[in-house]
């Protein structure tokens, strides 16, 4: 199935507006989406129509990667099928921090549309009944595109869209694809498209992230020190368990599964995964300059990776670089236990903390 995304700046906006009079009540961006079908067969394309309108007197901006209006690289719905959550099967990267390039600007009683294939980023080859929703990060008020506003923490600074339904006839039942198995070799390392000196970097960085994995599972058996609050946020039971949960998945997943390390990547960013196809990790070309232990390191970065894998931490990507991830734990502890970089940091844990 083919990605098709279409960018369009609405310069009139009339039928926009109105479309979102009833949420513009408060400035700030929202969003929408539409499907031309209400059924499909099987080997349709499953195709939706996203609208970002910004409803306010002011600017507003939000990080590229957080849209659709490109390549996308992380999960931007909330699909369900006969109400079972559908996992995200798309790209997952790790990027450097953000600079202002990387935001899009959207003018007061301006919009952008993109359509999207979602069919080869979600697995919706089985048959029912799925609700989709526009469900992505922002920086803005939060709002649906009937103006509730989010109540919760963990819902805080998301911009989602109200759902739509569609019927689905899919090849395969649901007891079919749960007996699907993947057979795997425990405790290996593999590589694809490597040269001989990747392999050797990348041995050297996979024993650097068992170690991270271990002394993190060490450090998390004791009482929390600062290095815990630094990238976690203040203490709470809870959210520690979880934490400890992560790093004791993370560990196993390095010493116990079969772990393949792709190289064929030429993007900028450091690595990517399919979240729901472990183990295997992409590397990209940030990942070689990198060095082997301290800062977005090379180790880190396996580690960051591995807790994306939705069988091992099922971590998301709120914040990138030390700066926003600390701030995070301040601000949002919640998601801060969700943050891929919060525990690369915590594992690498440079500079040293008690």
């Amino acid at each position: 199935m083919n990605l098709n995304q279409r960018l369009k700046l609405g310069g009139s906006v009339l039928a926009i507006a109105l479309c979102f009079s009833a949420s513009a009540a408060a400035s700030g961006l929202v969003a929408s989406v539409s499907l031309e079908k209400k059924a499909l067969g099987t080997g349709d394309d499953v195709v939706v129509r996203v609208t970002m309108f910004n409803s306010g007197d002011t600017a507003e901006k939000i990080l590229r990667w957080h849209t659709p209006f490109g390549a996308i690289e992380q999960s931007l719905f909330e699909i369900t099928r006969d109400g079972v959550n559908v996992p995200y099967e798309g790209k997952l990267v790790k990027r450097p921090a953000p600079t202002a390039a990387d935001y899009l600007v959207i003018e007061p009683g301006k919009a952008y549309t993109a359509t999207v294939e979602l069919s080869h980023l979600y697995d919706m080859s089985v048959t029912g009944d799925y609700s989709i929703r526009f469900l992505s990060k922002t920086a803005a008020p939060v709002r649906t595109d009937k103006g509730e506003q989010a109540a919760d923490e963990k819902t805080a600074g998301l911009l989602q869209s109200e759902a739509v339904s569609i019927w689905i006839e899919g090849d395969a039942s649901p007891a079919q694809k749960a007996a699907e198995q993947e057979a795997a070799l425990a405790g290996s390392l593999t590589f694809t498209q490597c040269s001989s000196s990747q392999q050797t970097q990348i041995k050297a960085a996979y024993t650097a992230a068992k170690n991270m994995a271990n002394g993190s599972v060490s450090y998390l058996t004791g009482t929390p020190g600062q290095r815990y609050t630094k990238w976690f946020g203040a203490y709470n039971a809870s959210r520690f368990n979880t934490v400890k949960s992560h790093f004791n998945a993370i560990k196993d997943a390095f010493a116990n599964k079969a772990v393949v390390v792709d190289c064929g990547c030429k993007e900028s960013y450091y690595a990517y995964v399919y979240p729901n196809q472990p183990y295997k990790i992409y590397v990209c070309n940030a990942f070689w300059p990198a060095p082997t232990t301290g800062t977005d390191s090379k180790g880190g970065t396996l580690v960051h990776e591995m807790s994306h894998f939705t069988v091992v931490a099922g971590t998301d990507d709120w914040a990138y670089g030390q700066s926003a991830a600390a701030s995070l734990a301040i601000s949002n502890p919640s998601q801060a236990i969700d943050n891929a970089d919060s525990h690369e940091y915590f594992g690498e844990n440079t500079p040293s903390l008690p």
